[in-house]
């Protein structure tokens, strides 16, 4: 049995141990200061205060709070310095809300598109414009396709147009007009249904010549007919005296011009000026006294000159460089 003097021995030297522990630098504890393998000794933790009434090793529980509050040493093998992982930002209600709204957004952004898209196409094929109808009516200043169609039946009817362009000029006029008095139509030179119906129809005038090269004057529709061996080459809209008397050189003359055979007797290849001073003659060929067929810049669907028989001047040109209208060639005036 252990002796009362022995226990207080002992008690004074565990106090002794723990005071010497209790100064030891980095408050190290009595299982480190005995353990097999010595390490480095650590700085004192700034802030660190050892409690006076702090117990032994042997009266502290194991796993304290005391205990785990105890600086770990640090590892001698130096490292390079890291750098603190970027903490994932903690997710926010907000995106949980808009993600199905954003990926209802994208299942359904086609759709809404199409949707967008359709009216769109409709509306382009209600306004898209038809292809524009053929005119009803031709005249002088139309154009286009209709027109040049009307100058191909024309030319192949035989009346005279010099140039095929699809415009609906002067020249065009003439022939509507030439058309027109061989159907006993109305002289407006407007294409419309009836003027259409004599073009499909294909009406042409007759000649009352049946043999050799004659020019043919109708005095009653107004044409001047090119003819050879009884079959009309070429119509033309003319225009012969009115019928009017005019003065000229301080006398007086009746406007008009006589029915007959004749032949062509003399001719002037040039802008002829009227010896009685009515004007000029573009390459008269006259065929009685001063009466003529020449050119000339206004010739209307109805009787205007003094006697003579106006063409235009590219007709008369066709006569003179095209056909031929020699001396002597046969004028029937009827």
């Amino acid at each position: 049995m252990v002796s009362t003097h022995a226990v207080r021995r002992r008690r004074g030297a565990v106090a002794t141990a723990v005071a010497v522990m209790l100064l030891l630098p980095g408050c190290a504890t009595l299982s480190e200061l005995t353990a097999a393998d010595p390490q480095p000794a650590s700085s004192p933790s700034a802030g660190v205060v050892p409690s006076p009434i702090d117990p032994g090793p042997s009266q502290r529980p194991p796993g304290s709070a005391q205990e785990a509050a105890l600086p770990t040493p640090p590892d001698p093998t130096p490292s390079a310095p890291t750098s603190p992982a970027p903490s994932a930002p903690a997710p926010s209600a907000t995106p949980e809300q808009e993600a199905p709204d954003a990926e209802q957004d994208e299942q359904q952004g086609t759709p809404k598109e199409e949707k967008k898209k359709e009216p769109a196409v409709e509306e382009t094929r209600e306004t898209e414009e038809p292809p524009a109808p053929e005119p009803q009516y031709l005249e002088v200043g139309s154009s286009g396709p209709a027109v040049r169609d009307l100058q191909e039946r024309l030319v192949e009817l035989g009346y005279f147009l010099p140039a095929v362009d699809g415009q609906f000029g002067p020249q065009t006029q003439q022939a509507v007009w030439a058309l027109q008095k061989a159907g006993g139509l109305s002289r407006d030179a407007v294409v419309g249904p009836r003027t259409r119906a004599a073009l499909a129809d294909g009406v042409r005038p007759a000649p009352v010549s049946s043999a050799g090269k004659v020019v043919e004057i109708d005095l009653d529709r107004q044409l001047l007919l090119a003819v050879q061996d009884g079959k009309v080459v070429r119509t033309f809209n003319a225009s012969s005296g009115n019928g009017e008397t005019f003065e000229a050189k301080g006398r007086s003359y009746r406007a008009r011009t006589p029915t007959g055979t004749y032949a062509v007797y003399m001719e002037r290849d040039y802008l002829h000026e009227s010896t009685l001073e009515l004007g000029a003659m573009y390459r008269p060929k006259y065929f009685t006294g001063g009466i003529a067929v020449h050119g000339s810049p206004s010739i209307p669907p109805w009787p205007a000159s003094h006697g003579c028989i106006r063409v235009s001047n590219s007709a008369m040109n066709w006569l003179w460089d095209s056909w031929g209208v020699p001396r002597g060639t046969t004028v029937v005036v009827h």
